[in-house]
Order: C-alpha cells, then sequence, then structure tokens
C-alpha cells in the first residue's frame, strides 16, 4: 500500500530530526505537560509539588519560571483555551491554582473537596472542571473562581474533557465505559444522555481532535480507539502498545495521533488509516504527551531516572521531539 504524501512528508521531517531533547525541569517526576493556546509556552507539572513554565525559542526551551505554592503533587494542568497567558494546576493539596505568567503569580486558589488528579478548561473559557480521587468532578466559574455544580460519581473517573463544541461534557471510566454528559444552562448540572461500552477495561484517557472530527480514548487494554464525534461510534483501533494507554495527543491538524504507555516507545499513528506513522524512542514509561498547537512537534515527560551517581533519583526533565 503506497503511504500517503502526508506520511511521507513527516517521516521525511522525522527522519531529519529523529533525536528527543531533553531540558531540565523538575526535581521530581513530571506528571503533566501543555501547550499554551499560541504555542509559545509550555507548562510542566511535577511530583515536586510545582509547575515550571517554559518559551519555546527557535530550536529549544528556555525555562522562564518555576511556580510555587501547592503543598502537594501537581498531577495534571491545563491552558485556558483562548487566553496564552493562563494555565491551572490541579494538586492533590485539595486546591487548584491559576497561574498567570505576566506575573508568576497565583492569581486564585480554590479550594476543592479531595485530592485533585484531573482537570480540564472549558472551550469557551468559563469554567474549569476538576476530577478528584474520590470521584467528584466540580465545575468551577473561571471569573468568579466559585464552585458552579458538583456531581458524585458512582464509578471511577479517569479523565475528563468537553467536546469541541462546549456543549457536552464526557468522562472515562473504570468500567471501560465513556460517559456523555450535557449541561443544563438554568440548573447549571449535568444531565447524563449516553454511557458507551468504550473497552473491556478500565478506560484512562480521552482527547478530542482539534477539527472537531474524532476524539480518541486509551485503556488499559492497551488499546487506543478512535470515534466519530457526531455519530459516537468506533471508526478504527490502534494496537501497537502492549500496556495500559496513559496519554493522548492529536496533532495540530488532526492527522497524527500520539499515544504512550509503559512500552519504551511513543506511537504516532496516521489517523485516517491508523498506519504507524513514527515512533518516538524512550527509555522509560511516558506519562504525558502533547504537540504543539501549530506544528509537528511533540512534548513529553518519562519516568526518567538520573543514572549518573544515584540510579533511584528521578530525573524531571522534559522532552522534544521533532526539533530542527
Amino acid at each position: 500500500m503506497a503511504l500517503s504524501p502526508y506520511v511521507q512528508a513527516m517521516q521525511e521531517l522525522f527522519r531529519a530530526n529523529t533525536r528527543s531533547r531533553e531540558f531540565p525541569a523538575h526535581g521530581a517526576k513530571v506528571h503533566s505537560v501543555a501547550w499554551s493556546c499560541c504555542g509559545r509556552r509550555l507548562a510542566s507539572g511535577s511530583f515536586d509539588k510545582t509547575a515550571s513554565g517554559f518559551l519555546l525559542e527557535k530550536d529549544r526551551l528556555v525555562k522562564e519560571n518555576n511556580y510555587r505554592g501547592h503543598g502537594d503533587s501537581v498531577d495534571q494542568l491545563c491552558w485556558h483555551p483562548s487566553n496564552p497567558d493562563l494555565f491551572v494546576t490541579a494538586s492533590g493539596d485539595k486546591t487548584i491554582r491559576i497561574w498567570d505568567v505576566r506575573t508568576t503569580k497565583c492569581i486564585a486558589t480554590v479550594n476543592t473537596k479531595g485530592e485533585n488528579i484531573n482537570i480540564c478548561w472549558s472551550p469557551d473559557g468559563q469554567t474549569i472542571a476538576v476530577g478528584n480521587k474520590d470521584d467528584v468532578v466540580t465545575f468551577i466559574d473561571a471569573k468568579t473562581h466559585r464552585s458552579k455544580a458538583e456531581e458524585q460519581f458512582k464509578f471511577e473517573v479517569n479523565e475528563i474533557s468537553w467536546n469541541n463544541d462546549n456543549n457536552m461534557f464526557f468522562l472515562t471510566n473504570g468500567n471501560g465505559c465513556i460517559n456523555i454528559l450535557r449541561q443544563v444552562p438554568v440548573a447549571a448540572e449535568l444531565k447524563p444522555i449516553q454511557s458507551i461500552n468504550a473497552h473491556p477495561s478500565n478506560c484512562i484517557c480521552i482527547k478530542f481532535d482539534p477539527m472537531g472530527k474524532y476524539f480518541a480514548t486509551g485503556s488499559a487494554d492497551a488499546l487506543v480507539s478512535l470515534w466519530d464525534v457526531d455519530e459516537l461510534v468506533c471508526v478504527r483501533c490502534f494496537s501497537r502498545l502492549d500496556w495500559p494507554v496513559r496519554t493522548l495527543s492529536f496533532s495540530h491538524d488532526g492527522k497524527m495521533l500520539a499515544s504512550a504507555s509503559e512500552d519504551h516507545f511513543i506511537d504516532i499513528a496516521e489517523v485516517e488509516t491508523g498506519e504507524k506513522l513514527w515512533e518516538v524512542q524512550c527509555e522509560s514509561p511516558t506519562f504525558t504527551v502533547a504537540w504543539h498547537p501549530k506544528r509537528p512537534l511533540l512534548a513529553f515527560a518519562c519516568d526518567d531516572k538520573d543514572g549518573k551517581y544515584d540510579s533511584s533519583r528521578e530525573a524531571g526533565t522534559v522532552k522534544l521531539f521533532g526539533l530542527p
């Protein structure tokens, strides 16, 4: 089967830039990396209780700031969908914090009921949803920083996300399902509208493609499934990983999907055919991957050990693949 011109072009690009570059970020393992909407900045959150901010120069990341204040591990973070200066962190210290990169200060600390493990910002920028270890999802008004609603679920909630149209809320759960809820504006509550049996085991992560055509889920069964947003049917599966799929990211044009696990490589697939486009070699499990919002550049972080002096010390580096 002939490779598409797109795949050929990307493979040529990656062949010319095969090396992943490492940038020191933290004193312990990095849980989460994310790009600002304009792609000028990358933020990372770590087990060392801090977030770090980087500026993307031509061929490298330049560390700009360390954001301190959390009393526990920063498990996940995300940027405001349209304001490139704001990002929010979720921590096990039962708070979320909103940061402004222009002042490096925390502009809001919101107390929550439990140890927070996942967070997302609605596409319209008005609401932040945060999920905790007790499977409670709290919806916070991004302007007033007050809780608008909260939902206690009777199953393990893994990752949460709005669809691109901002009218439905998706979550992956421990029973292998994708739950879809609709926001009822008047009551500020969520109404369950559908539950899809997506995987035979724990459904871990979910991502929407920037074009609004597909979303993908990753599961403990080591499969990535690709779903049609409108029809809510599974279009295809990617099965090159052997371990539970921890993290997913679509490229800016929606044509590539990166997925990672405890396998020592990141799989990059062509979305439309499911074919393997590339694999990025890693020396250890990968926790988080994020494509740049405008170019074929992948940020990721692994469970690397700093082996020079002490093999148990965590390296805390952020990596980029696809740099010239």
